[in-house]
């Protein structure tokens, strides 16, 4: 394998003061998935570096604050249009970088840019509240002002859609930002970044560090920053929101997952077997949104597992950028190795392997081919943890009390879907169900901008989801002003609570 000696490798600079910045120090390899080669070099900020954009956006962030809110969506329409107009770029980058299909990518950049559009539209978003005479001569009003110098840490399988989810609608409602993506898919990042440059952001407003584990901690420790989002595994989900809250900061912090899919024996099973092999297999099942568990009710175990074998078994894997090729490889052979180990346990474990893509279908690059396990149980590890590989799995009950019963003990709670023709049962699904997003007849329920995104229980830590209106929310604080205006004659308070009549 080429190493960065044997090869005069580009290295992805960081975005600091809007311009592009090489800080000195650790640096890291860049990988192209499909070919297992080292392409690039990226630098791991240390908090030097990390200071340095903070100061920047910190020096930027009274004037972006004091902006006239038109120009600020001025700023994001003409992004959003950059956008459009170099999406194709941003996408070849995710492929290169990540290895998913370029449709694949080209639509998850897609999903990203719906948040730019929602962002266009802040003035109606930040509108406060106004009462007039809440008590004799006296109004009340509210309004939502931003919270300072934002960071968002964001994983790897989405690097423009995840940073997409925070950044444009934080810097809309006037804060500024620190984006510190994935070490490993860093370039996409920082196109972006100078595509907001050319929109018209003002320098400092939006800021790009690369790192690893000691850039993070720096973000969290700096006093500078006011509020972190983070999207990534549930551990580190966990231990980012505790020291946001040790440290003072507003946090979100978005954690694993393991979607189940439930199908009734009512349902169209040609067409829930299409959608779930999207939905597991696409991007080679690394998306927190993946469905990863099918819970088949009674009699449509059997049917739907031949469905899903012979599906599953047609999907054509390769290189992500060649033309018909369907599932491309996994990030890293690390993640690999990773992957292929939960398949030899689950084997061990007693799963029934109907299909077994533990050997990989390609000599280069990081390529594993679509297993499918049925016969599963809970306490087996293919169902309890979040593997973020190509691996469906399918656990069997008789009815649909029982699928919900499983789907609620689980302690994630991205998303989930139900696959029905009845809509009782979608309706008890969709009440009873303790997951934050729910499909009927959708493998996927990701919504769109304006809804908010998030799971509940040790899929989210922190109260508020991201985008749509609960983003505005986050990104801003409420201030509530109560105002009278005395006249000569009017009796000043007196020591009293005072009251309002």
């Amino acid at each position: 394998m080429n190493k960065p000696s044997e090869l005069k490798l580009d290295t992805v600079p960081c975005w600091i003061g809007g311009k592009p910045v090489a800080p000195a120090g650790r640096m890291g390899e860049v990988y192209n998935p499909a070919t297992g080669q080292v392409t690039k070099r990226v630098p791991y900020c240390d908090a030097t570096a990390v200071d340095s954009a903070v100061k920047a956006a910190s020096a930027a962030y009274p004037g972006w604050r004091d902006a006239s809110i038109l120009r600020r969506a001025r700023v994001m329409q003409k992004y959003l249009q950059l956008l459009q107009a170099h999406q194709k770029d941003i996408a070849r980058l995710i492929t290169a970088e990540h290895g998913k299909t370029l449709p694949d990518a080209m639509g998850s950049v897609q999903r990203g840019i719906e948040v730019v559009e929602f962002a266009c539209g802040i003035p109606q978003l930040l509108k406060g509240e106004y009462s007039e005479n809440v008590g004799t001569a006296v109004d009340t009003h509210s309004v939502r002002q931003p919270v300072g110098v934002c960071a968002g840490i964001t994983p790897f399988n989405f690097p423009a859609m995840v940073p997409m989810w925070m950044y444009p609608v934080a810097i809309a409602c006037g804060n500024t930002f620190i984006l510190k993506p994935s070490e490993k898919v860093p370039s996409a990042s920082i196109l972006m970044a100078e595509l907001f440059k050319q929109a018209g952001l003002p320098d400092g407003v939006f800021n790009v560090v690369h790192g690893d584990k000691a850039t993070v901690d720096a973000l969290l420790a700096h006093p500078g920053i006011a509020a972190v989002s983070f999207v990534g595994s549930t551990p580190i989900a966990k231990s980012i929101y505790e020291t946001c809250a040790r440290n003072g900061k507003r946090v979100q912090a978005l954690g694993g997952a393991k979607n189940h899919a439930v199908v009734l024996p009512d349902a169209d099973l040609e067409f829930a077997a299409d959608a779930l092999i999207g939905a597991a297999y696409g991007s080679a099942g690394e998306r927190c949104m993946a469905i990863s568990a099918v819970v088949a009710v009674g009699a449509a175990a059997d049917p739907l597992v031949k469905l899903l074998e012979k599906k599953a078994r047609a999907i054509k894997v390769g290189p992500g950028d060649q033309d018909g090729v369907e599932m491309g490889p996994l990030v890293t052979g690390q993640h690999r190795d990773k992957v292929a180990g939960y398949i030899d346990k689950g084997k061990t474990e007693g799963a029934k392997a109907v299909l077994d893509g533990g050997k990989p279908p390609l000599q280069e690059g990081f390529f594993l081919g679509t297993t499918l396990f049925d016969h599963v149980k809970p306490e087996m590890s293919v169902y309890r943890d979040e593997i973020f590989g190509p691996v469906l799995v399918v656990l069997r009950v008789q009815t649909l009390e029982e699928a919900i019963a499983l789907v609620n003990k689980n302690p994630y709670a991205n998303g989930t879907a139900i696959f029905t023709e009845s809509g009782g049962a979608a309706r008890r699904f969709e009440n009873e169900v303790q997951v934050g997003m729910v499909g009927i007849n959708v493998p996927i329920p990701v919504p769109v901008a304006f809804y908010s995104f998030g799971g509940w229980k040790n899929s989210l830590f922190g109260d508020l989801h991201m985008h749509g209106v609960e983003g505005v929310k986050f990104y801003t604080r409420t201030k509530v002003i109560t105002t009278r205006w005395p006249h000569q004659d009017t009796p000043a308070p007196g020591l009293n609570m005072p009251t309002l009549g």
